[in-house]
C-alpha cells in the first residue's frame, strides 16, 4: 500500500533483533523483496550483505521505504496478469510460492495493513496446502489510518498526527493574506478519524504554546482549528455552516479539519445516480483521490460561510513520508523483538498490542482475527473535549 512513518524503521529493527538471533546461532541470512508482492512474484530480490547488518540502524531515522512497495493483490488474478507480473495462465499465489520456495524463505515478514497481513496469511496456508512446506509469516501493522482490529495502535499513526500538525502550522498563515478565508486541512483516513482527530489534538498542543501579541488581527482563536469532520459522526453541513459563518464573520477565517474518508458514501451515491463510474484499486476501495472529497466539501462550504478564498490543503503526503518519531520507534522495536522470537517457535501472526487480551500484550495476533475497518472511539475524553473547546458541540 502506501508510506507510512514505520517502513524503513521496521527493517532496522527486524534486521537488529534477526542479527541478535544470528549471533545466538538462531538464523541464516536475509533475503529482501523489492516493491512488495510484486517482488515476490517478479524475483525481485537482494541478499543484504552482513557488513551491512550494523549499518541498517541508519534506516530508523529516514522516511519512505528502502525496498519499495506496491499495492498488489495476490487474490486478484486480473489485475497481477493486467499489470504484467504474471503470465496469462499462471496463478499469483503458486507464482509466488514458487518464489519462496525457490529462495528457501523460511520466515516472511510483510508490512502493511490489514490488506498486506490478510494476503500473506493466504500465501502461507496455500504454501503449507499445495507444497507441503511452511513458511513463517510474521506481519508488521503499518497504516497510519491506526484502524486495525484487535491492534491498539498501528506502526506510523503517532508520527503522521504530529507531522501533519507541523504541516497546517504553516498552511494556517495563509488566511492572514487573505479576507474570508476558509481552509480545509484534509487529513487521511479511508474508514477511520484517528489520524484527523489526533492531527487536531496535536496541532492545538503546538497552538497552546505559540505566543501572541495584543491588537494584532492574527490570534489564537483565528489560528485555532474551528471544526472537526471525521467518518464516525454524522454531518449535517447546514447546521455547521451557520455556526461557522459567525466564525468567518468574527475572525476572517475558519479553519476545518476532516478526514477523506468523511461523506464518502454521500458523494459515490451523487456519482452513481449520475451515472458516473466510480474509480476503486486493486482491492475494490473507492480511489479516494479521484473522487476529491475536499472540492466537494469546498464548493458546498464556501457559499454557506461567505468565503472569499477557499484553499483545500492535503497534509497525507508530507506526514507519511516522514521518518518515524521517538514514539513509534519504540513500538516497532518492542514488536521486532517479539516477531523475531515468534518466528523462531515457529508461530505466525501480526504483531501487535492485542486489544482483546488482558493487558493488551504484544504478541502474534491470529491472521483470521486481523482486519480493517475499526472505527475511531469517539467517546474518548480528550476528543469530547477537543470538540467542546472548539465550540462544535
Amino acid at each position: 500500500g502506501g508510506l507510512a512513518p514505520c517502513l524503513s524503521s521496521s527493517i532496522a529493527q527486524l534486521v537488529h533483533y534477526w542479527v541478535k538471533a544470528l549471533k545466538d546461532g538462531k538464523m541464516l541470512l536475509f533475503n529482501s523483496d523489492s516493491t512488495g508482492y510484486k517482488g515476490v512474484l517478479t524475483g525481485d530480490s537482494f541478499i543484504l550483505p552482513e557488513d551491512t547488518y550494523e549499518a541498517c540502524d541508519a534506516l530508523n531515522f529516514l522516511g519512505g521505504s528502502p525496498i519499495g512497495n506496491s499495492r498488489v493483490k495476490l487474490t486478484n488474478i486480473k489485475d497481477c496478469i493486467a499489470r504484467g507480473f504474471v503470465k496469462e495462465d499462471d496463478t499469483p499465489l503458486e507464482v509466488a510460492a514458487q518464489q519462496l520456495i525457490a529462495d528457501k524463505i523460511n520466515v516472511l515478514h510483510t508490512i502493511g495493513g490489514d490488506d498486506t497481513n490478510t494476503q500473506a496469511a493466504k500465501l502461507s496456508q496455500y504454501i503449507e496446502e499445495k507444497h507441503g512446506g511452511k513458511v513463517v509469516v510474521i506481519g508488521m501493522p503499518k497504516t497510519i489510518d491506526n484502524d486495525v482490529y484487535p491492534i491498539k495502535q498501528t506502526f506510523g499513526a503517532d508520527t503522521a498526527a504530529h507531522q501533519g500538525a507541523i504541516y497546517f502550522e504553516n498552511v494556517v498563515s495563509e488566511s492572514t493574506a487573505n479576507p474570508r478565508m476558509l481552509i480545509l486541512h484534509e487529513c487521511m483516513g479511508r474508514d477511520s478519524g484517528y489520524l484527523t482527530a489526533a492531527t487536531a489534538k496535536a496541532y492545538r498542543e503546538r497552538l497552546a504554546l505559540q505566543k501572541f501579541v495584543p491588537h494584532f488581527k492574527t490570534t489564537q482563536k483565528s489560528r485555532d482549528i474551528h471544526a472537526i469532520w471525521i467518518p464516525e459522526v454524522s454531518l449535517d453541513i447546514e447546521k455547521e455552516a451557520a455556526r461557522l459563518k459567525k466564525i468567518m464573520d468574527e475572525h476572517g477565517n475558519v479553519n476545518v479539519f476532516f478526514g477523506e474518508g468523511t461523506g464518502v458514501e454521500e458523494i459515490v451515491k451523487d456519482m452513481e445516480s449520475n451515472g458516473e463510474e466510480v474509480p476503486r484499486d486493486a482491492f475494490g476501495h473507492v480511489a479516494l483521490a479521484k473522487i476529491n472529497p475536499g472540492t466537494y466539501f469546498s464548493k458546498r462550504l464556501a457559499k454557506l460561510v461567505g468565503a472569499e478564498k477557499t484553499l483545500v490543503q492535503k497534509s497525507g503526503y508530507f506526514s507519511r513520508a516522514a521518518a518515524a518519531n521517538a514514539f513509534d520507534r519504540d513500538l516497532i522495536g518492542k514488536c521486532a523483538a517479539e516477531g523475531v522470537e515468534s518466528a523462531i517457535k515457529g508461530v505466525s501472526g501480526c504483531m501487535g498490542e492485542d486489544e482483546d487480551k488482558d493487558g493488551t500484550p504484544i504478541r502474534a495476533i491470529e491472521f483470521e482475527r486481523v482486519k480493517g475497518g475499526k472505527p475511531f472511539d469517539t467517546k474518548q475524553e480528550w476528543f469530547q473535549t477537543m470538540v467542546t473547546e472548539i465550540g462544535q458541540q
